[in-house]
């Protein structure tokens, strides 16, 4: 078995594993994967306590895994009272002031329950179960067991599972303040929708599956008509709550489109980016979003100019044409106060108009909108 130096590498090694990943799911592997190998087990599972629904959801199983066991299950899960060490030991123990510990199982002096049943069927001989506890709460628990004829667990493997509990859980902290970071970045604050940096990254991942495979990309503009004067005459907290209902008609519409993205590019202008359903499809949805908007109590409608990769509007080379061409129909929208979308391609004057428009200098970004605004 591992010696004290080999203890120290693999709690080492765990850390900076799931410091490394980059997404939840990578996470939890790299936890249950560090934590087998740290405690020489055969097999290592990681599950989340969903106190709303009174369960033990498995998110991971590693190592040698029987029939029946899914690396990423998608709904392994048991209730929690066949299990309730996990919800019972933060009262009945950290009441009197001691930590959470763990425990060890075997399949030959099992105590009543799941899980003596579950090591012989599954061919194990022992278990060792720790809670992992983010900010004092119980949040799930590690789960490493040896298969049979191997040493059984004892009680220092116990001690030392509770530590490596403590690491995932530090491990898992982090990657949640990663992800919340990660969240922000990409969300308008005002309104939870994606914001404008959300809208780039999707953009040009969309015009790469176009490229592959001819999907369809459409992107929908909207510049919200009378925010100014709501502004000017009931007051700022007025204008930010008819940019939140906007931004819940434009969310409502855009579930019509599968996987379509609505964001608040900024200001007063939104935007719905859509892959895969046909530009028919797309106009239509904008059509709702034109209609529900002139119902809002506040403003004046909305203004929605539509390109799409499903019109005839030339090759699409970059998200930028794509953009000046939504723009451009947005902006036709706008001057002619119309009730319903404009269409690029479907309305012949909008391509000439998206390249006229001036083009950045040098060292300009490529992000500037608004640049048919004053345009007669």
């Amino acid at each position: 078995m591992m010696g004290l130096d080999g203890r120290l590498r693999a709690v080492v090694s765990l850390a900076q594993a799931m410091a490394a990943a980059q997404v939840p799911r990578d996470s939890v592997r790299a936890a249950a994967r560090g934590a087998r190998v740290a405690m020489d087990g055969s097999f290592a599972a990681i599950s989340a306590w969903e106190r709303e629904r009174g369960r033990l959801r498995v998110l991971v199983n590693e190592g040698e895994r029987r029939a029946g066991e899914e690396e990423f299950p998608a709904d392994e899960s048991y209730p929690v009272h066949d299990f309730p060490e996990i919800a019972e030991f933060l009262h009945e123990r950290w009441a009197g002031g001691r930590g959470p510990h763990a425990w060890v199982e075997s399949a030959v002096e099992a105590r009543p329950g799941r899980r003596g049943e579950a090591l012989r069927r599954r061919g194990r001989g022992t278990c060792v179960v720790a809670p992992i506890v983010l900010s004092g709460r119980a949040w799930g628990e590690l789960y490493v067991a040896r298969d049979e004829g191997l040493p059984d667990f004892d009680e220092d493997d116990a001690e030392f599972a509770a530590v490596l509990a403590a690491v995932v859980a530090a491990g898992l902290a982090q990657n949640e303040r990663l992800e919340e970071a990660r969240r922000l970045a990409f969300t308008d604050p005002l309104t939870g929708l994606a914001n404008r940096r959300a809208v780039d990254v999707r953009l040009d991942e969309a015009l790469e599956e176009h490229r592959a495979t001819g999907a369809v990309v459409s992107l929908v503009v909207c510049d919200l008509n009378g925010l100014k004067r709501v502004n000017d005459t009931l007051g700022h907290a007025t204008g930010d709550r008819l940019l939140e209902r906007f931004g819940s008609v434009l969310s409502l519409c855009g579930a019509m489109l599968p996987g379509a993205l609505v964001a608040r590019l900024g200001g007063d202008e939104f935007c719905l980016l859509s892959v895969g359903p046909t530009a028919d499809e797309v106009v239509r949805v904008t059509e709702e979003v034109c209609v529900r908007a002139a119902e809002l109590e506040l403003g004046d409608g909305v203004a929605c100019g539509v390109a799409s990769t499903g019109d005839d509007i030339g090759t699409v080379k970059s998200s930028r044409r794509l953009f000046r061409l939504a723009d451009a129909a947005q902006y036709k929208a706008k001057a002619a106060r119309s009730a319903t979308p404009v269409v690029a391609g479907r309305d012949t004057t909008v391509v000439r108009l998206a390249d006229s428009a001036p083009q950045p200098a040098p060292g300009e970004p490529t992000g500037e909108r608004r640049s048919f605004r004053g345009r007669g």
